[in-house]
């Protein structure tokens, strides 16, 4: 099959992509191996600020997260441009708030803010008294708050699914198939996939956790890898909360849907089973999320949870991956650094410019697949 641009994994960064490349007047063709995604099992929280489990997990990427603030927080303004473009997706843009419960906690806060603020982020440090007049729900243990004003939350069941329809609109396929190699050519790509080949002038991809075994023969040696992570959703809530909730120093996102549903998620461990089988949820992340939930927000506690799961997050070396392999020039990447369905948007955007030739190069040189060169 022959395509202008064959863009390789839908999730939002590869439906962007295509989205953007079908805008130009591209012939796209788009294909996904619908194994263990991110974005179909994602939360919906727009991070902008960095997140302490991150900062626990992988102290070493720390250094290019901070670098990428500014991308985060231009990430969350495409979001809001595209909402007023195929939305409503129940998009709130009040800020974040992550929470915490001690003195040193607080400080870690201060520090943090201090840094973010020097990359251009709308931050502020709030104490209990502060909190009180807009998030009085509170457990009474939470003495102060880091507010970032870029973040927010939306519904990305409503999302995804306007989104493809905005593909279908534009005759947009979705071809089920797992591409298992690339070979770059003088007069484009070839891409074999387990069930078909695929001829294109270039390739974009967006395969997340996947891409880096799709492009290791290409000169290049992405660490991309699966981490498995636990979500709860409640019932309807009468409290109201219009922040998205993170913890200083725990494992948690917290955020109220549209209908009063509270989607609780933030990084609790799912074990893998594999290509073929969903990430396997674990009761101790059950219990253990919504309990957090419960201590943070007391009026969590007397809902049900009607529903639980898991997906695949995306870790690399925590800087975003956009433009040209360096030794094969048709193929273009684009991928999210942390953070991967706020960031999405965004890096499909800049990576569609890249292969439309509307992106100069030197625009994501800060992301650039070269630095992985093996």
């Amino acid at each position: 099959m022959r395509a202008d641009v064959l863009v390789i994994g839908a999730g939002i960064t590869g439906m962007m992509a295509a989205l953007h490349l079908a805008d130009a007047g591209a012939e796209v063709r788009l294909v996904d191996a619908g194994e263990n995604a991110g974005t179909w099992a994602n939360a919906g929280s727009l991070h902008v600020q960095m997140q302490s489990r991150f900062m626990r997990l992988y102290p070493d990427q720390v250094p290019a997260v901070e670098a990428s603030l500014p991308l985060y927080k231009a990430a969350a303004e495409e979001w809001v441009r595209l909402d007023a473009l195929y939305g409503p997706f129940e998009l709130v843009r009040k800020g974040g708030l992550m929470l915490a419960e001690g003195a040193d906690q607080l400080r870690f806060l201060e520090g943090k803010a201090r840094r973010e603020a020097a990359q251009g982020l709308s931050v502020e440090i709030l104490d209990r008294a502060a909190l009180d007049r807009f998030a009085p729900w509170l457990g009474p243990q939470i003495v102060g708050a880091e507010l970032c004003r870029d973040e927010g939350k939306l519904n990305p069941l409503i999302a995804n699914a306007r989104l493809m329809a905005e593909l279908a609109r534009r005759g947009v396929q979705i071809m089920r198939d797992r591409v298992v190699r690339l070979e770059h050519r003088g007069d484009g790509v070839m891409a074999t996939g387990r069930n078909a080949a695929y001829r294109a002038d270039q390739v974009i991809v967006a395969s997340a956790w996947g891409a880096g075994e799709v492009v290791q023969d290409l000169g290049v040696a992405i660490p991309t890898k699966a981490e498995p992570l636990h979500m709860n959703i409640t019932e309807a809530a009468a409290v109201s909360i219009g922040h998205l909730i993170q913890h200083a120093e725990r494992s948690i996102t917290l955020k109220q849907l549209g209908q009063g549903q509270i989607v609780i998620g933030g990084g609790w461990p799912a074990r893998d089973r594999g290509r073929d089988m969903p990430p396997e949820v674990l009761a101790a992340s059950l219990l253990g999320n919504v309990a957090l939930a419960a201590r943070l927000v007391p009026q969590i506690g007397g809902l049900r949870v009607i529903r639980t799961w898991a997906g695949m997050n995306t870790t690399a070396d925590g800087a975003s991956t956009i433009g040209r392999l360096p030794e094969a020039s048709r193929v273009v990447m684009a991928l999210p650094g942390d953070a991967g369905y706020t960031l999405g948007p965004l890096v499909a955007r800049l990576a569609a410019g890249v292969a439309l030739g509307t992106v100069p190069d030197g625009e994501v040189a800060g992301f650039a697949p070269a630095r992985f060169a093996a």
